[in-house]
Formats: structure tokens, sequence, C-alpha cells
């Protein structure tokens, strides 16, 4: 090797290059956060194929560069490794902007009048949807009617989606389309409202009972999940959310791989498919994409275990404490999900349940216990997504079993409004269990569950390290919170190794992608408040800028 100091520099050292392996890019004059504990007065780093190739003091990575090295000044900002979220729905999250968009609306009042404003330009039988609403911030939290709807709507038929996902409210018209009387019956693992003469008032918990309207809605064209996936993508990069766990449909998949041959895939994608497909079929779509592509691939089977706190629909073990005939609504039997899972293990698949109440994560935990012999089980590394109602003995089962606990901190922000009325003082001491996931040792992965809660991380790390609201007014169980470090760790690492890919993201390392983000501050030395107001200055993807603030 040639006497040039710096093929590999980190803390300092430095080891010998030739021309042929010079940077293509340097980074300079920032205030490098590796997440690696060695690295910690680096201010410079430099790329080549993507890749991070060395990091160091600035003066020893300019001697890296040949005239044809391309310079950027990070003009001594924070820079760490790229937001990988964890848990996301893309496709939803750009469909929210196209369609009727009700989040933040403070009263039924206001979303009806977001509804009319749609309806206005809408063709004659035209379909109005959307989602977003949240009753638990309006004046008496009481949910909506379909007579509410008619109102507004008038012979269009239509039905909007809580924020959560697992509560939809239909019009009139669409629950005629759907064929939804006074008679029709629950479907396994799911409710239709009615009212105090038997009629359906237009709520429908979880997707047995959402789908029976939903399959009458024309599905988007072509144009329009592209359109839905770029502007999920655009929320994505100014987020400084270089990774994303995706769960959305087949077809927003397809978009994706369309894009990714077109060269504007911005940020790097783990795509799940639908845990009750047949294994046959998953294996088909499994092998559709590469799963060495390190942009997009495939491989997590996600499957759901019951519904939302805030819907009443999570099942928990003991009755809800604001509804005491009402434990939720788990989707299957525990010897139907144990078939199922132990299938879907046998077959290679990475199984992850969402899983909020505490009858929910012990069911998965049961399955994934049966599933594989012990010496295999972390080879898998199953997840609980969400684990919000957690019972204390459960937690070791995750660290036995090798679950990884992928949770989205900024749920807190809205749950804790109201948390403590459902579930209980006793229950609630135990919930959002963060400091107790990472004391026993299980591994935390995190992210916003977008577009349930915008896809900035910053709330999510405020929430984390504060539990506390935004208004730094009330204060959730702060046992459980973490400490700045182990924040960044969980949305950096942390989500790396939830999906495979610690050896290949989630630190600024000689050998590590180049996936980094730029802030406007420090977070790791700012008050906790101060992070809220975080800006993100660049987002980086495999050495490219993808996003520059203007």
């Amino acid at each position: 090797m040639k006497s040039v100091c710096a093929l590999l520099i980190f803390a300092g050292c430095a080891f010998a290059s030739d021309q042929k392996s010079a940077p293509e890019t340097i980074f300079v004059n920032g205030k490098i956060y590796s997440g690696v504990a060695k690295s910690e007065n680096a201010t410079a780093m430099a790329v080549r194929s993507g890749r991070v190739l060395a990091v160091g003091s600035s003066e020893s990575i300019r001697k890296l560069a040949t005239p044809t090295t391309k310079v950027v000044d990070l003009g001594g900002h924070f820079t760490m490794p790229g937001f990988n979220d964890a848990h996301t729905h893309l496709a939803s999250g750009g469909f929210e902007k196209l369609n009727v968009n009700l989040v933040g609306s403070k009263s039924l009042a206001e979303m009806q009048s977001r509804i009319a404003e749609r309806v206005k330009t809408a063709a004659a039988g035209e379909w109005i949807i959307g989602r977003g609403w949240d009753h638990t911030k309006w004046p008496g939290r009481t949910l909506p009617t379909r007579t509410d709807l008619d109102k507004v709507t008038g012979d269009h038929p239509a039905i909007f989606g809580r924020v959560d996902g697992h509560i939809a409210i239909a019009n009139s018209a669409a629950l005629k389309a759907a064929g939804i009387t006074k008679q029709t019956t629950n479907p396994t693992g799911a409710a239709i409202d009615h009212d105090a003469n038997g009629e359906p008032t237009g709520i429908l918990r979880e997707d047995g009972a959402m789908s029976l309207v939903h399959h009458k809605v024309p599905p988007p064209s072509p144009e329009q999940r592209r359109r839905a996936v770029e502007l999920a993508l655009k929320d994505a990069r100014e987020a400084g959310v270089t990774s994303a766990q995706d769960n959305s449909d087949w077809e927003d998949y397809l978009v994706l791989e369309q894009m990714e041959r077109e060269g504007k895939l911005t940020a790097r994608i783990y795509e799940w498919l639908p845990f009750g497909q047949s294994v046959e079929n998953l294996k088909k779509m499994r092998d559709h994409h590469p799963l060495s592509d390190p942009m997009l691939h495939s491989g997590m089977l996600k499957g759901y275990m019951d519904g939302s706190l805030g819907s009443r629909t999570a099942a928990l073990l003991a009755p809800y404490s604001d509804d005491a005939k009402n434990s939720g609504l788990p989707r299957f039997t525990q010897d139907q999900l144990n078939s199922m899972v132990k299938d879907r293990a046998a077959a290679g698949f990475q199984i992850g349940f969402h899983a909020i109440g505490d009858r929910g994560t012990e069911m998965a935990l049961n399955a994934f216990e049966q599933a594989l012999p012990a010496d295999k089980i972390n080879n898998v590394r199953f997840r609980i997504e969400h684990d919000q109602v957690i019972q204390p003995d459960q937690i070791p089962r995750y660290k036995k079993l090798g679950v990884i606990a992928s949770v989205q901190p900024n749920h807190l922000l809205t749950d804790m409004n109201w948390a403590e009325e459902r579930i209980g003082k006793d229950r609630a001491r135990s919930s959002y269990p963060w400091a107790g996931f990472l004391n026993a040792g299980v591994q935390l992965a995190f992210g916003t569950d977008y577009p349930v809660e915008p896809i900035g991380p910053f709330r999510g790390i405020y929430a984390a390290v504060t539990r506390k609201n935004e208004a730094g007014t009330a204060e959730y169980y702060p046992e459980q919170k973490l400490n700045i470090n182990q924040a960044i760790a969980a949305y950096t690492s942390g989500s790396a190794y939830a999906e495979f890919a610690e050896n290949e993201k989630g630190t600024l390392a000689p050998g590590m992608l180049a996936d980094f983000v730029v802030l406007d501050r420090d977070i790791t030395a700012i008050p906790p408040t101060e992070i809220l107001k975080t800006k993100v200055l660049r987002t980086v993807v495999g050495g490219k800028t993808v996003y520059q603030a203007k």
C-alpha cells in the first residue's frame, strides 16, 4: 500500500490509500455523531461508491481529496446517521394528502366542513374518502355517526378512517353499497356498531368490518399511486429519514420498484408482506425483487393481533377500565395463530405483529415460542409492533425469544391524554415500557407509524427522553424515559438491527452506507424542549444529497 495517509481514518488513525480508492466526496467542517464511541471528535468524513470511506478530522480527510473530489462544507452543523423509521405506511401517508385530510380537525363541525369542501368538486356518484379524524381531541369525545356524514355528503358514498386506522365512519350511502344493515353480523375480529334501534351507526371496527365498505371503493389509478408514493417520500427526506420499514399495498411496492429503476427512489425501503397470504404466494412475492438490493426489498410479514387503545379495540387480558364489558378484539384464536406462525417461520420469514394490548402481546409471544426450536429462534428476529400495554412478566419473554420491541414513542404524546382512563393506573404504570425493555436487554427499534403520526423523528425523540407532552405540562410515568443516546440508537442502529441491516447502516463508520442527516442543532447537547424545534438541513442517501433546506 502507498504512503498517502488515509484509506481508513477513524478517530484520528490513518491507513494507506491510492488514487483508485480516493473519495468521490468529502464532507468537512461538521460535528459528526457517528453512533460509534471512538469517533466523538470527528468533524469530517469521506465517501466513495455510496459508502463511508473514512471518518476523522477535517484536516486529515482533506488530505484524501483529489482534483475530482467534491468537497461539501457542513457549516459546523451536527451530522448523524440517517433516521431509519421502523414502522411506516408510506402510501397511506401520500393518499392522506390526495384525499380528504382530517388530521388535526378539532371538532365534528370542522370534520364536516373539510368533507363538504371536497364534495363541492366531486363528480356525481363519486366516492368521498379520507382519514385522520380523532374524536378524543373533540369536545365531548363522541364518535361521529353516519347521519353526521349524511348532512354534508348527500348522495355520495363516503368513508373516513380514524387516525389510527382501526375504525372508520361510513355514511348511509356507503353502508347501502356494502349491504350493511341491522341484520349484518360482526365479521371475525371486527365489529359493526349499532344504535338503540339496532341500526348501524356507521362506525366500523377493524379490517373485517371496514373492508365490507372498502371493497366497494374503486381502486386508485396507477397515476394516483405514483403521486401518493412521491408525496410520502418527499415527507421522508425532508424529515431526515433515509430508511423506512414500510407496510403498503403490493401495487405501491411495484411503484417503488419503478422509481428505483428511474433513479428516483430517495429512501431505502424494507417492504412488509401480508401475513395472511399463503406461504406459496409469500415466497413468490419475496422472490419478486432481489433480497440483496440495499435500496429496496421485501422480507417481513406483517400481521395484526388486535386494534388500538384509542378505538378500544386493542385486545386486553382484563376489560377496559372505562368500558367494563369490553376487552378488545383479537384477530385470531391462539391455535390458528400458532399454526400460521410455525409455517411461515419455517419458510424463513421474519414476522412482526401489531400488538397494542397485553392480550395481543401474549398471543404473539405464545406463537413465537412454539414456532421454532430454541437454538433457531433468534435467527428470525421476531418483532412486536407498538408494545403499549405490557405486563411486567412479558418483558423477560421478549428477551428469551429474541423479540424486537418496535415502538413509536410519538404515540405517547397523543395517548397520554387518555391512556390511564382506558387501562387504569396499575396497567398504565407498566405501559409504554421503553426503559424496561432496554434494561432487560430487549432490542428497541423506533418509528412513527406515519401517517398515524407525522414522519418527523424529533417528536419521538422528545417523547422518549421526557415522557412529557409537547407543552411540558404533563408527564407519563417518567421512570420509563431514555437518555438521548439511547433514543438516537433506537432510531438508527436499533432500527437497522430490526431489518437485519446493522452491518450496513445505523452508524457512520468505514464500510457502512453513507446515509446521514445534517441538523441545525446538536440534539445531544440542548434542553429536551429544543429538540422539538430541530430542522433538517441536508439528507444524504448513499453519499448523494436527496434533500437540502433552502
